[in-house]
Parts: structure tokens; sequence; C-alpha cells
């Protein structure tokens, strides 16, 4: 594996957890730093208090949380609705481990397929998001409030014995010494 410049591989512990509306000040940090567009303290609010239908998780290294990620469930389908690493900690597999958390917790509820909207050129997010089987079938024009376009990605049948292996070879994947567990 190689890191970002600047960006050491020491070994850490990632905890990714149910995130709680106490968590907001650092996820809002994150929010900030990485999207150009923010979401605001009540729409993350708003999404937390739906929890039949959304699962919102952080991503913690010791005592700070590194990034998030979050999710809606319509019928058999989830649709990600964020996912984001703290800049100082880019580079370092954080998304990919968000992402694994993302389709096993939607499979656990059940979820055959996997979309969402991602920035047109946004070359690391394609990248992710290929590696887990996403592919884009359309664009929505000017989706983005600043008049970007986005791709819209699919990942179809994630509760297959296939897609279990594609999770199974992401996860050896991870960088030697990134210990990852996840709780619910």
């Amino acid at each position: 594996m190689t890191a970002a410049p600047g960006r050491s591989l020491v070994p850490h512990e990632v905890i990714v957890a149910p995130m709680r509306t106490k968590d907001l000040k650092a996820v809002l940090k994150i929010e900030e730093a990485v999207f150009h567009e923010p979401w605001s303290h009540r729409l993350f609010v708003e999404e937390l208090a739906q929890r039949t239908s959304r699962a919102y998780r952080a991503a913690w290294v010791g005592p700070r949380i590194v990034g998030f990620a979050g999710q809606m469930f319509i019928d058999d389908e989830s649709h990600v609705n964020n996912i984001a690493v703290d800049p100082g900690w880019q580079g370092r597999s954080l998304g990919t481990v968000l992402m694994l958390d993302l389709v096993r917790t939607a499979l656990a509820r059940g979820v055959r397929h996997l979309t969402l909207e991602v920035r047109v050129g946004n070359e690391s997010a394609l990248a992710l998001y290929g590696r887990f089987g996403m592919a884009p079938v359309g664009v929505r024009p000017n989706y983005y409030p600043e008049g970007h376009d986005a791709l819209i990605m699919w990942a179809q049948d994630i509760d297959t014995d296939e897609y279990t292996a594609r999770l199974s070879s992401i996860e050896a994947s991870l960088p030697p010494g990134l210990g990852l567990s996840s709780r619910q």
C-alpha cells in the first residue's frame, strides 16, 4: 500500500459505530472540510432521527472521529447519502473501511442493491466505488449546488456469494496494521 504524500502508515485500530447526535460537532468539522456545500447540523439531526430508514456510522481512531458515512433504505435498496474522511486521515484506506461497513450494515437489513451519486471527475471516489462493483448507469446534470454533474452508480445483487467474495477480497487488501471492528 502506498500512502498519500506526507501520510504515515502507522498501524491504527478503527472502530466503526453508530453515529450519535453528540458526535455531530466532530462530524460537521469533517463535513465542512470535505464538501463545498456541507450539510447543516439540523439536517444531520433529522437524518439521525429516522432510525428505521437510515443508518449513519462514524469511524473512530482512539478518541477521535476520523470519518463518517450514511445511507438510506428503500425496499431492498440502499442509497449511500454521504461518505467522508477527515483530510488529515485520507490515503489510509478509511474510505474503504467505511464502504465495507455500509455494505455490511445494508446486508444486515436485507438490502440487495446499492446506489449513489458521485461528482463527475471525482476519480478517487469513482475508484473506491468501482472496487465495490458499482458502475455508472446515468448522469444527473447540475446535481451539485455549484452546478457539477453527478454520475448515478449502482451495484446489483450484493446479497450473492460472488459479492461476499468481493467483500472478503477487499477486506483482505486492507493495509497490514489496520485493525477494524464494527459495533452495532
